[in-house]
């Protein structure tokens, strides 16, 4: 894949950090979320499986978009960076193995509510979540900065309108408020000016906030921190 014509190299991947920092949260708090629930409690089941699915999804997604449009790109800018760009797809392809499995157990513990089914579902979460933390954290060392170097900000770009569309619209407010909930409060205002159109701002302020405050109420059983 060649470099677009005329732009220069260089983009700022800060972005993918923000990204990074949501699913060390959710998939940090998931085990201890689905250990919670109570056997035989179908209503909180169902609750806390749904989020578990959604945020399954998400992780789909976001490795989704790096195999398409990412590791080919690394590969061809900076041959020196194969060998991490490697270690990247092998570990995409063991986090698949588990999100797989996740797939598979979570719809029993759902429509039973099991204390077993709970157990195995908890457990593969844990199994996700340290996968993840150590795979995220080699991604921000080796990956982000050749990125940063090689990649111009038009293709950098191209990897958030891909993930941006594959959100159903009805989630994105939702989402939105969960990226902003894993962010220092003295940061919010700003990432939202520099990463929301205005449109978006005023649509999170009227309906957004309550949309996300909801959600999470209803995951964790408690209002979100300030």
């Amino acid at each position: 894949m060649s470099m677009d014509a005329g732009r220069p190299a260089g983009c700022d991947t800060s972005e993918m950090l923000t990204i990074h920092r949501l699913l060390r949260r959710v998939f940090s708090d998931a085990p201890g979320l689905v250990r919670g629930v109570d056997a035989g409690n179908l209503r909180r089941t169902r609750v806390v499986a749904d989020h578990v699915e959604e945020i399954s999804a998400g992780l789909h997604l976001h490795h989704h978009t790096e195999d398409i449009l990412l590791w080919d790109v690394l590969e061809e800018r900076s041959p020196g960076c194969a060998l991490h760009v490697g270690k990247m797809r092998a570990q995409h392809a063991i986090m698949a193995r588990l999100l797989a499995e996740l797939d598979e157990r979570l719809p029993r513990w759902r429509e039973t509510a099991s204390e077993s089914e709970r157990d195995v579902v908890a457990a593969i979460l844990e199994d996700i979540s340290d996968a993840l933390e150590s795979h995220l954290g080699q991604e921000e060392d080796d990956i982000l900065p050749v990125a940063g170097e090689t990649m111009t900000q038009q293709e950098w770009d191209q990897l958030g309108r891909h993930g941006m569309s594959q959100i159903p619209r009805d989630r994105m407010l939702i989402q939105l408020g969960m990226i902003l909930h894993t962010m220092p409060p003295q940061e919010r205002a700003g990432w939202l000016r520099a990463h929301v159109p205005p449109i978006g701002r005023l649509l999170y302020t009227l309906l957004g906030r309550r949309q996300f405050e909801s959600h999470y109420r209803s995951v964790y059983g408690a209002a979100p921190a300030a």
